[in-house]
């Protein structure tokens, strides 16, 4: 055999350990597998650096699929990158206070690509490329070929060790067939399984608009069909328009124009449970007729089931930096962070940015649809 082809042959061979290993490996790693010699392993990494077949995630960091063999592998597979930034921008504005890890199919279980850590000092530790075992984590049972019936009949898994408790719900792109999973983890003394599952709306609800994201027309994990889930329309109770406001969903603000015709536009919104607080850059056109008339009204509803919209009426009130902590800036950021992820939070400076207020004179809301007898 040629050295030509053994150099390819290696090529092959390390494009495929990265294709099972979405969250990267480390080049000591791949050299140890390759069995080659560093200068002719370094070679071959960089030329296919070069050419766009793998990627790095950082200088010294860990090697992952790159965009040219994405395309080759025939599918619109998200890349690394948008599962990271779609992850961190739910997460984000998420009540959860355990640690949250976003996990990927791996062949020998799960294996991490983000994690958002809890805040306080007993915690689960994980590393990102971690490889979760099926006998010790619950992300890898989501990932099964023939998931037990138990998860399949309840769409998450939940796993019960020593010392970690953990709830696993997967992420399906097609609706039904686990790409992702979100997983909780929290140390075992200070939670049991009962405290554990009353999170499991919450994160239900935040896979499956990570499904919705990523191309999913419904949500029934391990339903090889869509579930009629349509329900004849109800109304949603206050606690229930407060929860479905902490989703970062784009509201739609109408107000008039000077010529007293309708405008409609699309904003960011943050819901304090009494008021809409809405932010406005430098020559937006709706901020000075909020000013010159301050009637609006705001709508806000998600495009999947149980289809829940909210509308608001009342009156806008332009605020200015004293009237509430840190002013514009701090608003902006908080909608930056809530929209598009923490690494976009910060990023504010050199725009002029006008913030309202919006208190409802009329709040309601309501889920399903008016489907008759």
């Amino acid at each position: 055999m040629s050295e030509a082809t053994k150099t390819l042959q290696k090529a092959f061979h390390l494009l495929e350990i990265l294709r099972q290993n979405p969250a990267g490996c480390a080049a000591p790693q791949l050299m140890r597998q390759l069995a080659m010699p560093r200068s002719s392993f370094f070679n071959l990494l960089n030329l296919l650096k070069e050419e766009e077949y793998i990627e790095q995630l950082q200088p010294r960091g860990k090697y992952v699929v790159g965009r040219r063999l994405l395309a080759w592998m025939g599918t619109p597979r998200p890349h690394w990158r948008e599962w990271i930034e779609a992850f961190e921008q739910e997460a984000v504005n998420r009540s959860l206070d355990e640690t949250l890890v976003l996990a990927l199919p791996h062949p020998q279980g799960a294996q991490v690509l983000a994690i958002l850590p809890a805040k306080r000092r007993l915690q689960p530790y994980f590393q990102v490329g971690e490889l979760l075992a099926y006998s010790e984590s619950a992300a890898p049972r989501l990932f099964l070929p023939q998931a037990d019936a138990q998860t399949r009949q309840q769409g998450y898994a939940l796993h019960e060790g020593r010392e970690l408790l953990e709830l696993a719900v997967p992420i399906c792109r097609d609706g039904h067939t686990p790409a992702a999973a979100l997983l909780l983890s929290a140390a075992r003394p200070r939670l049991d399984s009962s405290a554990l599952l009353a999170y499991l709306p919450e994160l239900r609800e935040m896979a499956m608009r990570l499904s919705y994201r990523f191309g999913a027309a419904f949500y029934s994990p391990y339903q090889t069909q869509a579930v009629a889930s349509l329900a004849q329309e109800s109304p949603l109770s206050r606690q229930d328009i407060d929860q479905f406001l902490q989703a970062p969903l784009v509201a739609r603000l109408a107000c008039l124009n000077r010529e007293g015709r309708p405008h409609v536009v699309p904003v960011w919104q943050e819901w304090d449970g009494t008021s809409f607080y809405v932010a406005a850059w430098e020559g937006s056109q709706w901020a000075s007729y909020l000013r010159d008339n301050p009637s609006v009204s705001l709508t806000i509803d998600e495009p999947w089931t149980p289809l829940r919209r909210v509308v608001a009426h009342g009156e806008a009130v332009q605020l200015h930096e004293a009237d509430y902590p840190g002013g514009t800036q701090a608003l902006v950021r908080r909608l930056r962070r809530r929209y598009l992820g923490e690494a976009f939070a910060k990023q504010v400076k050199g725009l002029t940015w006008q913030a309202f207020r919006i208190h409802p004179t009329s709040l309601r809301g309501w889920r399903g649809l008016p489907l008759g007898s």
